[in-house]
């Protein structure tokens, strides 16, 4: 399969991630846990499917990645109870640490300056050892 020419300034999948990478923090699951427990939103992007397969971590605010800028942008009529300002401290787990990065990059972007990203995600999380509980379908529906 060829592979289509890039336009001028398009980057890679892989090059987005090593820049945005150098923009944010990143915290290995320990440490996220021990901001949790002092604090700081857990955010969980992960889609549901994923929650039912592999469990969640308790504490976390779930939030669907297609709304999740509106749900935590401060300025938002739409923004969630959590979303208390601009200070607050937000750390995002995604499945893997991938597009946790992505996310912990876009709300710096909307001010929200002490956002991260977990290392490894909820996979590093749960080999870690740390909190996974498990979610059923009535959990989903609440």
């Amino acid at each position: 399969m060829r592979t289509p020419d890039r336009p001028p300034r398009a980057r890679t999948i892989d090059e987005l991630l090593a820049q945005v990478r150098g923009r944010i923090g990143r915290i290995p699951p320990a440490e996220a846990a021990a901001r949790l427990a002092a604090g700081a939103l857990l955010v969980d992007t992960r889609p549901w499917e994923q929650r039912v397969r592999d469990g969640a971590v308790p504490g976390a605010v779930v939030v669907d990645r297609n709304v999740l800028e509106w749900r935590l942008d401060p300025a938002s009529p739409d923004r969630l109870p959590q979303a208390t300002g601009y200070d607050l401290e937000v750390v995002v787990l995604c499945n893997e640490g991938y597009s946790s990065s992505l996310v912990a990059d876009t709300l710096r972007t909307l001010g929200l300056t002490r956002t991260v990203d977990v290392i490894g995600g909820f996979v590093a999380w749960a080999a870690a050892g740390l909190p996974v509980v498990p979610v059923t379908q009535a959990d989903l529906a609440a």
